[in-house]
């Protein structure tokens, strides 16, 4: 079972939800056009969630069960433990580059300003409880164990993002 802290969010993460499911709350169910076919203007066509009443329905209780279960923008301590609500800066073996990722709900993301792991990713999983300088390993998605050493935990501010 998840902790509900697994569940952390930025406010602007969980605004962005809020409009998205106010916006597929207001379409009608038997919508059947698509981006292509509602005028010269639209380029890209719409996600086909939009269009889908099915896949729509399912990504609206999606929407509905990660607001429900946010825990928005709470400050996590500042002990240098990897957690939900915390910016991670991470080095994977043999890499000389390091990787900073907030570490929350996915779906959620921090706009394009930052990456975002949940904490059920392999990797996620991995770090949650990890200490700095910690090393710990996981299993990829393709069966690679890959190590990986945390070096910083920090909590979340809208100012550390980069």
């Amino acid at each position: 079972m998840a902790r509900t802290t697994d569940r952390w969010m930025t406010r602007e993460a969980y605004e962005r939800l809020r409009e998205e499911l106010r916006t597929l709350r207001a379409l009608p169910d038997d919508d059947p056009g698509t981006g292509a076919d509602r005028g010269a203007g639209d380029v890209l066509p719409a996600p086909r969630y939009i269009h889908d009443p099915a896949v729509r329905q399912a990504r609206v209780h999606t929407i509905e069960r990660l607001l429900s279960e946010a825990v928005v923008d709470e400050a996590a301590p500042d002990d240098g433990i990897a957690a939900p609500g915390k910016v991670l800066t991470i080095r994977y073996d043999g890499e000389e580059e390091d990787e900073v990722f907030l570490l929350g709900v996915r779906d959620a993301s921090v706009a394009d300003r930052m990456t975002v792991y949940s904490p059920e990713s392999p990797l996620g999983a991995a770090l949650v409880g990890a200490r700095q300088g910690e090393r710990r390993t996981f299993t990829a998605p393709r069966g690679t164990v890959i190590g990986v050493t945390l070096l910083r935990a920090e909590p979340y501010r809208a100012a550390v993002v980069h």
